[in-house]
């Protein structure tokens, strides 16, 4: 019998609608021969299994299921591609860890660290990791923090960001003392903390990565191009950047970022797709910017990008995750 898939998908944040493009994504790779596919939005409270037809049932959060003419449906497996909160901060895989639902990404540790920038900036730091200098600001407290406090510790230019979250909304690269008011108000509409973080100069790179029981997969890197201000929304969706896969570094560097990827998905203890950012600065010094647990996965997405640079079919490499998911919990 065909196992049952639901893509997670939604969310509670401003990268809602990316993670529907993103489920419309992993629909069209997963292998239909072999899987029945579901998504599932979760957005605001409302957890809706998204039928054959275009209706909706409602899921019983007792088990994850719900019904389809008639039938009660449980997943035997949930691909999350929720970019934000409730599926990249780990509670969606606490919430199904209680239940015992197999699921795609990493554990909660690893998606709670994750998702906030600054933990993870410093938990990176004292791994011997370079990451940009950076100081948080919590809400309720920013205005106990001087504009001359962020220039005289972290310079400018410099950006001011949510500390959790992604897509880059409410980003913002501060030039001149005079934005860094407005951008922490921007930046507060998307989180309660808020990460000023130290400009780098320097390329910047990202690269895939995926791991079984029986094979390591770290995907060849991505350059990214853009004459914006920085990689911004509107260079990640609307076309305003040039993708280079492979990226154009030496092999050498090429070899040091791959095997610093694999050994942090080893040291993390990751599972599923990941993707980590980097930049890379004057004598190829390669500094860690994020590491992305539900990366995005649209067809034009860096993911599938660097699987097909990779020579490897993107139907099986979601086939080849979710079946040694499944082993392992059995």
């Amino acid at each position: 019998m065909k196992k049952i898939i639901a893509i997670i998908c939604g969310g509670d944040t401003s990268e809602h609608d990316v993670s529907m493009r993103s489920a419309a994504g992993i629909e069209s790779f997963l292998d239909k021969d072999r899987y029945i596919i579901y998504k599932v939005e979760i957005c605001q409270g409302r957890w809706e299994a998204i039928l054959e037809d275009g209706s909706r049932a409602a899921v019983d959060r007792n088990d994850f299921s719900f019904l389809a003419r008639e039938e009660k449906i449980r997943p035997d497996f949930c691909y999350i591609t929720i970019h934000g909160a409730p599926g990249e901060n780990g509670i969606l895989q606490g919430y199904f860890d209680l239940i015992g639902m197999p699921y795609s990404t990493c554990n909660v540790l690893v998606e709670a660290m994750t998702y906030d920038k600054f933990v993870l900036n410093n938990y990176m730091r004292s791994l011997g990791v370079s990451v940009a200098d950076s100081l948080l600001i919590r809400q309720g407290h920013d205005t106990e923090v001087t504009d001359e406090d962020i220039i005289s510790r972290i310079g400018l230019p410099c950006f001011v960001k949510p500390a959790s979250g992604g897509s880059s909304f409410g980003t913002t690269k501060v030039k001149e003392a005079a934005q860094l008011r407005p951008a922490i108000n921007l930046a507060l509409k998307e989180g309660e903390d808020i990460m000023v973080e130290a400009f780098l100069h320097g390329t910047e790179i990202t690269c895939g990565c995926y791991k079984t029981r029986q094979a390591s997969h770290v995907l060849p890197i991505t350059e990214v191009v853009t004459e914006n201000e920085f990689f911004d929304y509107d260079a990640k969706y609307n076309g305003q950047v040039t993708e280079i896969t492979p990226a154009r570094i030496s092999e050498r560097l090429t070899e040091r970022v791959q095997t610093l990827t694999g050994t942090l998905y080893d040291i993390l203890g990751c599972h599923g797709i990941i993707r980590i950012d980097y930049i890379i600065t004057e004598g190829d010094r390669i500094h860690l910017l994020e590491i992305n647990t539900t990366p995005g996965m649209t067809a034009t997405s860096f993911i599938p990008q660097q699987v097909r640079a990779a020579g490897l079919d993107i139907k099986d490499v979601m086939t080849e995750i979710i079946e040694d998911t499944l082993a392992s919990v059995k």
